[in-house]
């Protein structure tokens, strides 16, 4: 894997074992599946970092640790109640919450609040010590308040502790949240980027343990045992029959045998070279390099040394992914591997050692992907260049043709097909928010419907693979800023009447003020009130490229 994913695995492992508690605790991690997330960070949605980091952490998690997966706005674009609790809290669920993670659709609001309050309850906090960490990029959108929901969880709960996460939010944003995990013992930690992300990780968990109370006098040494023999379990393994024995990156782990045969309580687990003692009993060896392992079962007696050997019948696989042909190695592929018995995602350049067979890669860079089959024999390397075949477009929208840049992290850009389908709709290929929307797209012609509030917009053009195309979408839109004191609610609506003597509702809001961005033209702005009679309507215009501000009042 990449040399980020490593980084940050690593340091999210320790973080399970410190700040959040994976090992001590149960726990749920509640990851927002907010369509913001398919915002990117230096290239990347964010999206799929957070699901790599996840997995990351997830493979060296202990089995018999307690772990539950949340999510919200993964089913439904503008529902608050769209919150699932994906798999409960339970012993050996890593698989389980990857397959979850990776699976998952990424499209509406954030309901925090009440996700935090679920989970919390889904845990027993009022019964049992209870820890969520939440992974989010964006603020509260349902109305919940977060800073009130800590108080009351730290005051009614036994040992309650909420861990924040703010994945790409501002400082202003982080602290709207951080009380959440202030209000109750936990931490919030933020991280604007991939590399503020590792550094606030690795600041975390070598922040230094709170002082303890001095420890007793230790109890004397007791009586030195009887002299053993210095190691009597000597195992190696090789890739293949007659390779040579692997010494560095390989693990060792070591299981009692069950009466009927079965792996019991887990004894060690050793990296690279091992040389041990067991004591006399009957074991489970698993000798593992990366997706590759064996095992065998060794029976130790007193007074002999073994020293067993293990055969992996594995092989290398090395990927060079790119984007175009004669492009440089991308860091953006995703590479994943589908071996005998299982399968496994890597990220940029990569190399796995994998159960020798047929080798399925399929790598994917934004829309495009490729596949090819390997067939891969024991102890063999293969490495192989695979060009996926795409370009690279990086949208933004404007105000006017040449005016200023729509600098807005609630753009949204869906990519379509140009060609549409015989009941007039067009295939949805990628989705993006914010300026300077980066996407890797196949050969083709494409539309840009590019949406900043109330102004929509589309925009043709075309893709080859190698291409790098700066696409402005002009949006012809200004901003109406719309002030209307004591109103229950504001609607926007067309100046012209149709046929029946009616305007049309263009956008609807509660409150007294109002601010969107609107295409150029004519609008009528009502004020409604909560007493009926009382509404009250206003003409304006909209120019593009100018910021209108109106007051409605009697």
């Amino acid at each position: 894997m990449a040399g980020f994913a490593r980084s940050v695995a690593a340091a999210f492992l320790l973080l399970s074992m410190t700040t959040f508690g994976f090992a001590a605790n149960k726990v749920i991690v509640i990851l927002d599946a907010s369509g913001s997330m398919w915002a990117q960070i230096d290239g990347r949605p964010k999206l799929e970092i957070a699901r790599e980091s996840l997995r990351s952490v997830l493979q060296s998690v202990p089995a018999d640790d307690e772990l539950g997966f949340m999510a919200y706005g993964h089913r439904e674009k503008g529902s608050c109640e769209d919150i699932q609790l994906i798999v409960p809290p339970q012993a050996g669920s890593a698989s389980a919450i990857s397959a979850a993670a990776d699976s998952m659709k990424f499209l509406g609001k954030t309901p925090l609040t009440s996700a935090v309050r679920q989970a919390a309850e889904a845990l027993k906090y009022t019964e049992d010590k209870a820890t969520v960490v939440l992974i989010t990029d964006g603020l509260e959108t349902c109305g919940g308040d977060p800073c009130a929901l800590g108080k009351e969880l730290e005051s009614s709960g036994v040992d309650f502790t909420a861990d924040v996460v703010g994945f790409g939010l501002t400082a202003d944003e982080g602290k709207q949240i951080a009380c959440l995990a202030d209000n109750t013992g936990g931490k919030y930690i933020q991280a604007s980027d991939e590399k503020a992300l590792r550094e606030a990780l690795v600041e975390t968990v070598a922040a230094p343990a709170p002082e303890s109370a001095p420890a007793p006098e230790p109890a004397p040494a007791p009586a030195p045992e009887p002299a053993r023999p210095v190691f009597n379990f000597q195992p190696s393994v090789v890739m293949a029959e007659g390779g040579e024995p692997i010494t560095d990156g390989n693990a060792w782990e070591i299981y009692k045998a069950n009466p009927d045969g079965s792996r019991g309580e887990s004894v060690t687990t050793e990296y690279g070279t091992y040389n041990g003692n067991l004591d006399p009993g009957d074991y489970i060896v698993v000798a593992r390099d990366d997706e590759a392992k064996v095992e065998q079962k060794v029976k130790i007696e007193a007074g002999q040394i073994y020293k067993p050997l293990f055969t992996l019948n594995a092989g290398t696989l090395i990927i060079h992914p790119h984007a175009s042909q004669g492009a440089e190695i991308s860091s953006e592929a995703r590479v994943d591997f589908a071996y005998p018995g299982g399968s496994t995602t890597h990220y940029g350049d990569t190399q796995a050692i994998v159960p020798a067979g047929e080798q399925k890669v399929t790598v994917q860079i934004g829309a495009g992907t490729v596949t090819q089959t390997v067939q891969l024999a024991p102890g063999q390397t293969v490495e192989k260049d695979l060009v996926v075949g795409v370009g690279q477009a990086v949208l933004n929208a404007y105000y006017t043709s040449g005016g200023d840049k729509a600098d807005n992290s609630a753009i949204g850009f869906e990519i379509v097909k140009a060609k549409k389908k015989i009941d007039g709709s067009r295939d949805s290929v990628e989705h993006s928010y914010g300026a300077d929307s980066k996407f890797w797209l196949p050969p083709d012609d494409y539309v840009a419907v590019t949406t900043l509030d109330l102004a929509v917009v589309e925009q043709p053009f075309s893709v080859k693979a190698g291409d790098s195309l700066d696409v402005k979408v002009v949006l012809d839109a200004g901003v109406l800023a719309i002030s209307a004191p004591g109103a229950y609610s504001i609607e926007v609506l067309s100046s012209k009447k149709d046929i029946e003597g009616k305007r049309k509702s263009l956008g609807f809001n509660y409150g007294d003020n109002w601010q969107q961005t609107i295409p150029a033209g004519d609008y009528v702005v009502v004020r409604h009130m909560s007493d009926e009679g009382h509404d009250k309507e206003m003409p304006v215009t909209v120019k593009a490229g100018e910021r209108t501000e109106i007051t409605v009042a009697e």
